[in-house]
């Protein structure tokens, strides 16, 4: 019987060395192309026709070729890594997964990857900062929930390192950043909650450290002013709270003279322990009580249909990032590359 010949492609990956790893010779062989031609190709070269560049990428793919960073880094002095500092907070549903799926249709079709940095309070905010800069771990930093002066963007500012930020900062030197209309959002919710006749207000907040909690803040005493109604901001319970202690907060307070009617909740955790709350003491959505919620995995609706929401789009908040990020690197100035999301307005489901 005639002995099985094995396919031009799996040959050429075994002769590419210890353990068959592909190499760009291993995709030139296979495209018949100069290995300069390959490596020009794979990096995005606008001189390589794009047919060309498409048919490297996919013979790339197809051997499992992937570059060795270590080379990469020596020659160019770049890893074609973006990394990502990932807090540890829950206040918003999906927020970590919605970013990532930005952030990955951002970087699909270039020779960027995203890693996933844990960045916790526990511990010093810039530590995992100076870790990556020292270790040369990245070409750009990616961080949300952002301080006034926040000590991350400092550093990086100081070393003139790319970094985009989910959140604005106070800082004079500008930055690139992708931030959500916080204060529309806050005063488009209050303002929705007077028309329905409600009397006072509460909106649970971030800490006090957190810039955007600068910005709800200022929505939210737009609009009482504005309607010269009462309002509540409490100092007991912020959005950093578990959703058992907003719950007890809000049953605590529903039980006291002089209670609110109305309530702004800047994510789902906190509306759903807003509604709990509530609840407990029997209170009805739409009578006794109105609530005006941002959400970003629409679980809130298919929960409550009855309350008002506003969406915030974190996968486009993610890709836009990616995409922002990709153009400093390449050369833009910063304060070309900041975006601010507006509201995204929907009708209660009923």
């Amino acid at each position: 019987m005639a002995k099985r010949q094995k396919p031009r492609g799996q040959k050429a990956v075994e002769r590419a060395g210890v353990g068959g790893k592909p190499t760009l010779r291993t995709i030139a062989e296979l495209t018949g192309l100069a290995v300069p031609t390959v490596s020009r190709a794979l990096a995005n070269a606008p001189q390589i026709s794009k047919d060309t560049r498409d048919m490297v990428r996919k013979v790339a793919d197809g051997v499992g070729y992937l570059p060795d960073r270590a080379a990469l880094r020596l020659k160019t002095g770049r890893t074609n890594v973006l990394s990502l500092l990932m807090d540890a907070h829950e206040e918003i549903l999906g927020f970590s997964t919605s970013l990532l799926r930005g952030l990955t249709r951002a970087l699909s079709g270039t020779h960027y990857h995203i890693i996933v940095t844990p960045n916790f309070s526990t511990t010093s905010l810039v530590d995992p900062v100076h870790f990556i800069l020292r270790n040369r771990l990245a070409d750009g930093i990616i961080f949300t929930r952002t301080e006034p002066f926040d000590p991350r963007a400092r550093l990086l500012l100081e070393e003139g390192f790319p970094f985009i930020t989910h959140g604005r900062t106070e800082f004079s030197t500008p930055h690139a950043f992708v931030d959500f209309d916080n204060s529309a959002f806050a005063y488009e919710a209050t303002r929705r909650l007077i028309v329905k006749g409600r009397q006072k207000a509460l909106i649970i907040l971030p800490p006090k450290r957190l810039m955007f909690g600068q910005h709800l803040l200022h929505g939210f005493m737009r609009a009482v002013r504005e309607a010269g109604i009462s309002h509540e901001i409490p100092e007991a319970v912020t959005l950093d709270s578990s959703a058992g202690e907003i719950r007890e907060f809000v049953k605590m307070r529903m039980g006291e003279p002089d209670a609110p009617d109305a309530f702004v909740c800047a994510g789902e955790i906190s509306a759903l322990a807003t509604i709990a709350g509530l609840n407990d003491r029997g209170m009805v959505l739409g009578d006794q009580f109105d609530i005006v919620a941002k959400q970003t995995s629409r679980l809130l609706s298919e929960i409550h249909p009855g309350v008002e929401t506003i969406y915030e789009d974190l996968a486009a908040a993610g890709e836009s990032m990616g995409e922002l990020l990709l153009k400093q690197i390449a050369g833009e100035p910063p304060e070309e590359l900041q975006f601010l999301q507006g509201l995204q307005l929907e009708a209660p489901q009923r």
